[in-house]
């Protein structure tokens, strides 16, 4: 009886070492970004490329333990020259990323999925080109959320911010304003539900850090937005010295999630 008990104690030891050391681990654990963009001339590369993403590519990440990704598409597309298809993956390490290309292309079921795609002639491609923005999350919020929107799925509307510095020392202030200066402290009160804040380690327009927020629909967005440009504490961190002229160009895409974004 008593060695049992002494048994049963050692492997509760045990258990209790591995969940500290796991613990440990994970304290302090920043995560990675990738962003793909798909960019396309017509609606026949979107669907091309929208049927690929939903039945091999989505599918092929869930396979290797990601979850929780988003695939999103600009409102504008229709009326655009370059529609685009923006997939958010997130990652757990930089070695995550760096065997990700090389575990897709082993992937047996990837690559009878979706012929189409796949099996594309020269001249008739799904996409024009796929770029792709490497991120890490910031110190202040070093994982992503999933946000919580009760509206229907194509009303609600995600928000694809970049910011870009005139110089790294610049940026780096920017990034800074975040972090130290609370500005994602701010965007959290006024409830923006923003899926990540990352700077971008590479990419086509460094140095420049991105952010994702998300709404229940276009009438929140705007009035999320007012409340933030009138915020008092928003407009004394703003106008502190050290913030001035930290962003020479600001871009934002509008979005809706597709129907089978994890997102």
């Amino acid at each position: 009886m008593i060695k049992h008990l002494q048994i049963g104690l050692c492997l509760s030891l045990l258990v209790l070492f591995s969940l500290t050391l796991t613990a440990s681990a994970n304290k302090g654990k920043t995560d990675f970004y990738q962003i793909k963009i798909y960019h396309c001339k017509s609606d026949q590369q979107i669907n091309t490329t929208e049927q690929y993403l939903k039945t091999a590519y989505l599918p092929a990440l869930h396979r290797f333990g990601i979850n929780k990704m988003g695939v999103f598409k600009p409102i504008d597309n229709d009326t655009a020259m370059d529609k685009r298809v923006i997939v958010f993956i997130p990652l757990s390490s930089l070695a995550e990323f760096a065997l990700l290309e090389e575990k897709l292309q082993s992937d047996d079921q990837l690559k009878t999925a979706d012929t189409a795609y796949t099996n594309a002639a020269y001249d008739a491609a799904a996409y024009q080109r796929i770029e792709s923005i490497l991120l890490k999350a910031f110190k202040n919020m070093p994982g992503f959320n999933v946000p919580v929107l009760t509206s229907p799925k194509e009303e609600r509307i995600f928000e694809l911010r970049s910011y870009e510095g005139a110089s790294e020392k610049l940026y780096l202030k920017k990034v800074s304003m975040f972090n130290d200066g609370n500005e994602i402290n701010i965007f959290r009160r006024l409830d923006f539900n923003a899926v990540f804040y990352a700077e971008v380690l590479s990419g086509a327009h460094m140095p420049n850090l991105m952010y994702m927020t998300s709404f229940k629909n276009m009438k929140e967005h705007d009035e999320h937005w007012k409340a933030f440009s009138s915020d008092p504490e928003w407009k004394k961190l703003s106008s502190m010295p050290e913030y001035q002229h930290t962003v020479s160009k600001a871009d934002h895409i509008l979005m809706h999630a597709t129907e089978y974004s994890d997102l």
